[in-house]
């Protein structure tokens, strides 16, 4: 085989799918109202699916436009969590109404299961947030738990939603601590990203880490102004880093620029029931406090001792939680906290991204020191 021929068959076996955004994005104050003729061309029998809550919020918005387009549409609550067995559920609820393509709105877990009933029934997805507490209405991506709220597994869709509406109106109306959450679920792409892929010399990968370091600067510089101020233009750029740009990263950067220790420690928490109370970004915050102390612990690494000290004031200032009891587990026992350590620290765990490697007794040390002075209780390798 000539040099040429053996150089072609490598570069035709190492194919990389990346799945980057929507296929249209509609933001603004009042971005539903004028969104009927963009929904209405992807059929007439929508099965729109959501949280209860949820539902209720959005049907002032949506019922004028599902009449003046002659929608025949059916509503189904996704129940309490996006499970195999809700999904179950959903995907009856889409062969009742002969429905011809899915509409999502709600928090993450509402638009996980939506996204992941048309990713199996093979149909077009509309997702609506209610609230700016994540980036699932962007992402190529589900998040299975379990009926107790437990995470399970995640899984990679083939495309991302083909229409996404993010009206300014309808995120208002959502409680101000679900932006505070995807505050801090957003800023951990750059914790994530930079040190799982920071010295990656891939084009598409430098792009996500640099505008994971992007996200994080504008949320230091606008997030205290855009919570004192809702509905205000800071307040829309702060929304538009959460729920867009965040998934732009995760698009661009692919698996390795999404998650790593921070998410992978809120993986673990969903496994207590007395976890159940915070939201997903606030065990995302709190997860990123403990990537850091780890950084610290195990490789005396001084710039993670400056970065968690700073996000310690950022996290004090917006509200977000710092230690276990911020989160509601001050009183978690030491059995359970290891169970949530060895979970966060199961083999195939976004955790073993990090550049080194990392044991349940050294993540329960970083769990419960997340706010201890720079240079304490360092651990050797």
């Amino acid at each position: 085989m000539t040099h040429t021929q053996s150089t072609k068959t490598t570069a035709t076996t190492a194919i990389y799918s990346l799945t980057i955004a929507p296929a249209c994005v509609l933001r603004g104050q009042k971005a539903l109202a004028q969104a009927g003729d963009a929904i209405a061309r992807f059929g007439k029998r929508p099965l729109i699916v959501g949280g209860s809550n949820s539902l209720a919020a959005a049907q002032p918005y949506l019922q004028p436009i599902l009449e003046q387009q002659q929608l025949q549409s059916a509503h189904t609550a996704y129940g309490k969590d996006c499970s195999e067995i809700s999904l179950e559920t959903l995907r009856e609820a889409v062969q009742t109404h002969q429905a011809d393509f899915i509409i999502g709105i709600g928090g993450g877990k509402a638009l996980d299961a939506a996204k992941l009933v048309a990713h199996q029934c093979k149909m077009a997805i509309v997702t609506i947030p209610t609230s700016a507490a994540t980036c699932a209405a962007w992402t190529a991506l589900s998040n299975i738990y379990s009926e107790q709220g437990a995470f399970q597994y995640d899984v990679t869709l083939t495309r991302c939603p083909d229409l996404l509406i993010l009206d300014y109106g309808l995120i208002q109306t959502a409680p101000q601590r679900t932006l505070v959450a995807g505050i801090g679920d957003a800023i951990a792409k750059w914790y994530e990203a930079s040190v799982s892929s920071g010295h990656s010399e891939q084009t598409m990968i430098i792009a996500a880490v640099q505008q994971a370091r992007i996200l994080r600067d504008i949320l230091f510089q606008k997030s205290a102004t855009a919570l004192k101020e809702p509905g205000s233009e800071t307040w829309q750029e702060v929304t538009d880093a959460v729920v867009l740009l965040a998934g732009v990263i995760g698009g661009i950067g692919g698996a390795q620029c999404r998650t790593v220790a921070a998410h992978a420690v809120h993986n673990g928490l969903t496994h207590l029931l007395a976890s159940h109370g915070t939201l997903h970004g606030e065990k995302v915050a709190y997860g990123i406090l403990v990537q850091l102390r780890l950084e610290e612990m195990l490789q005396n690494n001084q710039l993670a001792a400056t970065a968690r000290q700073q996000l310690l004031k950022f996290y004090a200032e917006i509200g977000l939680p710092q230690t276990l009891d911020n989160l509601g587990l001050g009183d978690v026992s030491l059995t359970q906290l290891q169970r949530a350590a060895e979970i966060a620290c199961n083999p195939n765990s976004d955790i073993h991204r990090l550049p080194f490697k990392v044991v349940p007794e050294q993540l329960m040390a970083a769990m419960v020191s997340t706010t201890a002075p720079v240079g304490e209780l360092r651990i050797k390798n």
